[in-house]
């Protein structure tokens, strides 16, 4: 299902003000999903919580035993690692 979403939501993520990057990610070992995204601003972050083709897609996942963490997190950076390779 995750997989099958990446072509819905990515065209307007992509085109969302702020964005720097956002990753989908699997556990398949806790059967778990992850969304991590960085922006500008906070402001800029808060659009996903009304972009409504992710809200529709929220519905389908918890009509199949999905649940999410409540309210989404947003984190502010305090310091970062990078490996500085290209």
């Amino acid at each position: 299902m995750m997989m099958a979403a990446d072509p819905v939501l990515r065209p307007g993520i992509e085109a969302m003000r702020g964005l720097l990057a956002f990753y989908a990610g699997a556990d398949e070992a806790t059967s778990s999903l992850s969304n991590v995204s960085i922006w500008n601003t906070l402001a800029d972050a808060k659009q996903l919580d009304t972009f409504q083709p992710m809200l529709e897609l929220g519905k389908t996942f918890s009509a199949s035993g999905a649940t999410f963490e409540r309210p989404v997190m947003n984190y502010s950076t305090l310091w970062q690692v990078s490996s500085g390779k290209s």
